[in-house]
């Protein structure tokens, strides 16, 4: 049996909540004064709780052997028993940890399990993940695995899905996944990012939007209106969406000029795509790291609450979708 098999029983029960998997009951010691905005995954968390309309629960830790579908079998090994070099710790952006470990495998349960939720009900989503700057056998920008990758390998192997979108809008390209998927004719990566940003050196997604400095929400809605329509036409079996917010403009690393309605019209694109297709939508979250933190944890809360308001009580067919 499958790692994700164990997490959600069979059948396509549509009923109650809407599911979202959260990573921050583990620990994840930082030294003072580390750039990473750890604290929003709990704001965030205790944002939807107040909402009162998730059923919020604690991410599973994916097992090593559903990693190993795509990342080197020597990384992951170094990795979990903390015998990484000082360099490719460096490039990853964390010191090494066992919180970092456990906080590392469950951001890849977690995403695992939002699969598993989008198949059943339409859409799923975790309250973590997005590390789209994981290549197979090493890490970089604060990204350890490739959650998406795996997720993607893992439906090719426990659930023969082919056909795989993945529609990245963090300001940051995504790197790793471009070039795990370059090669592959059955994945469609799209990035729309920052052209002055992180990583400097960009690798080749299927489409690339490179945005200039300071893009605000009228150019930035109007190139992802023209972009969604080749989506469409892939024809995917299921669109993960890598939700980054840190393109607001009060974000610290993210040079663009969206606002917070702008990213609720962003997300609402995404998911009247996978809506009107009948796809499942599989929501990561990505980064953020505004000033202050709050308003990232706001953005990342209302990407679920968006996608609650579009799916709605409208469950998708999803025998129909798995059984392709």
């Amino acid at each position: 049996m499958a790692y994700a098999e164990s997490i959600v029983s069979g059948g396509h029960e549509t009923a109650g909540r809407p599911r979202l998997f959260y990573t921050d009951g583990y620990e994840l010691p930082l030294p003072a004064g580390h750039r990473f905005p750890i604290e929003k995954y709990r704001l965030l968390r205790e944002l939807l709780e107040a909402d009162g309309g998730f059923s919020l629960e604690a991410a599973p830790l994916a097992e090593i052997a559903s990693i190993e579908l795509v990342h080197d079998a020597e990384y992951v090994r170094a990795f979990v028993e903390g015998k990484l070099d000082g360099a490719a710790m460096r490039r990853i952006g964390f010191p090494w940890s066992e919180g970092l470990v456990k906080r590392t495998l469950a951001s890849v349960g977690s995403t695992l399990a939002a699969t598993r939720e989008a198949l059943r009900r339409g859409w799923g989503g975790t309250l973590a993940g997005g590390t789209h700057h994981a290549f197979r056998a090493e890490g970089s920008g604060y990204c350890v695995f490739n959650d998406i990758a795996v997720a993607i390998a893992w439906l090719r192997a426990e659930r023969g899905m082919r056909r795989a979108a993945v529609v990245d809008l963090d300001v940051h390209q995504g790197d790793g996944t471009a070039e795990i998927f370059r090669e592959d004719e059955d994945v469609l990566t799209l990035s729309v990012h920052c052209k002055e940003n992180f990583p400097l050196r960009k690798q080749q997604s299927r489409i690339d939007v490179e945005l200039d400095a300071r893009t605000g929400d009228e150019e930035y809605l109007r190139r992802l209106e023209d972009l969604l329509p080749r989506v469409r036409g892939f024809r995917p079996e299921i669109i993960f969406y890598q939700a980054g917010v840190d393109g607001l403009a009060e974000d610290r690393l993210g040079k663009l000029s969206l606002t917070l309605d702008g990213l609720k019209e962003r997300d609402r694109q995404v998911m009247k795509l996978a809506a009107g297709c009948g796809v499942p939508l599989a929501i990561t979250l990505g980064g953020g790291y505004a000033e202050p933190i709050r308003l990232t944890a706001e953005a990342h809360a209302n990407t679920f609450l968006t996608a609650r308001e579009t799916f709605g009580r409208e469950e998708m067919g999803h025998e129909r979708v798995e059984s392709r």
